[in-house]
This record gives structure tokens, C-alpha cells and sequence, in this order.
């Protein structure tokens, strides 16, 4: 059964696991998880910021949680007080509306144009077939006399051999500059996924991603 799937994924020890689906209290995990880092950037000789760093680690929580994607991670390499990235997953399932999700549809859905066309291309992945999709957004409104801050993303969407459902990985960073290492990053991330039974995380197939081309199966 499609529900019983789980999900797997091996990022890099930079990467921290958000607690999305729990009961933590995020206040609580912010200050525990604030130690640990801050700990571990002290001995890579960098002094941070932990203030900065838990008010960081609690927003972003708070951030994802509003999303409830399956599983989320931050990227905070040591002497960093903010995270560098988000890295989200979902795992989509067909439903009435959408019986058979294809690549073409996981494009179409996930992918808007606010600052141009979104890049597109297909690929294989080791569990299957995906489309990866490369976009910005505003990720906030600008302030007075100021301009916005941008989102940029890359998202796979993978079907999974043997499965009939869609595995989306999000990854999204908002500092500039580092583009073609975040692409790396995600590529390097997305070989490592994995679909395997026994779990029980799975989302209709009218979900939307960080809120943007939540265009459901209704209207496709």
C-alpha cells in the first residue's frame, strides 16, 4: 500500500534534522540544539553568535512546521548563527483527481514563473525518474525604500520505481552567492534517497511546496 511508505534520505553531518513532525516544544529544542552547534562551531575556532542562533533555529522550526512537509533539515556549517538552506520532502500519493502522477504534471504543479521561466529538465536518480525544477521567489515583502529578498530553490520530483506515488525533495536558500554549490549540494543530496515499505508518511497528490504553484488537482 502507497501509505505504507517511508522515506529516506543522507545528507551531510552540516545538515540538521527539524523536528517537524514531533511534539517538541520549539522553544526548548531552539536551546538544546543552539548548544550542540555552538559547541561544535567552538571547536572549528569559531566563537557564534548563540543568541542569534537560537532565535534562528526556533523561527525556522516554526517556518516549516507551517508547511508539514514529511521530513525537513537546516544547513548550518560551523561558524554559522543562520542556516544557509532549508531542505524539505514529501511524499505524494495519487488520489481521485490525479490517478497517475507523471513527471510532466510534478513540472506543471510545482513551478511558477515570478522572476522568468522556471528551469526544467528530467533526469534519473537512483530510485527513478525525476524532474528537476530550478526557480526564484520573493521570499519576503520588501521594506519601505528597500528591495525583497530572494528565494531561490531547486526541487526534484521523483517517481520511484516500483511505487506509484512522487517523492518531492525541496531544497531553498535565501544567501547570495552560493547557487552553484547549493545545486551541487542537492544533486549530491537527491542520489541518496530512498522509498522503502513500512512507513506511513504520505501527502494527496493536490499538495503544493513552500506555498508556491499550489495548483491542486482540481484545476490542472
Amino acid at each position: 500500500m502507497t501509505s505504507d511508505l517511508a522515506l529516506g534520505i543522507a545528507p551531510s553531518p552540516q545538515w540538521v534534522r527539524l523536528p517537524v513532525a514531533g511534539h517538541d516544544d520549539a522553544r526548548t529544542w531552539a536551546r538544546s540544539t543552539m548548544d550542540e552547534l555552538a559547541e561544535r562551531s567552538a571547536r572549528a575556532g569559531f566563537d557564534i553568535d548563540r543568541r542569534v542562533l537560537r532565535k534562528d533555529l526556533r523561527a525556522r522550526l516554526e517556518d516549516s512546521r507551517r508547511r508539514d512537509p514529511v521530513d525537513a533539515f537546516l544547513l548550518y556549517p560551523e561558524g554559522f548563527d543562520t542556516a544557509l538552506a532549508t531542505l524539505e520532502l514529501d511524499l505524494i500519493h495519487p488520489d481521485s483527481m490525479v490517478p497517475v502522477i507523471t513527471l510532466d504534471w510534478l513540472a506543471k504543479t510545482f513551478s511558477a514563473d515570478d522572476f522568468g521561466p522556471p528551469q526544467i529538465s528530467f533526469t534519473d536518480l537512483p530510485i527513478g525518474r525525476a524532474v528537476r525544477i530550478r526557480q526564484n521567489f520573493a521570499a519576503a515583502d520588501p521594506p519601505p525604500g528597500g528591495s525583497g529578498i530572494l528565494l531561490e530553490t531547486l526541487t526534484y520530483g521523483v517517481l520511484p520505481t516500483g511505487t506509484p506515488c512522487a517523492l518531492m525533495l525541496l531544497v531553498s536558500w535565501t544567501f547570495p552567492g552560493i547557487s552553484a554549490q547549493m545545486e551541487e549540494t542537492a544533486h549530491a543530496i537527491a542520489q541518496t534517497l530512498t522509498v522503502e515499505h513500512g512507513g506511513g508518511a504520505s501527502r494527496a497528490a493536490t499538495t503544493g511546496i513552500h506555498g508556491r504553484a499550489e495548483k491542486s488537482a482540481r484545476n490542472t
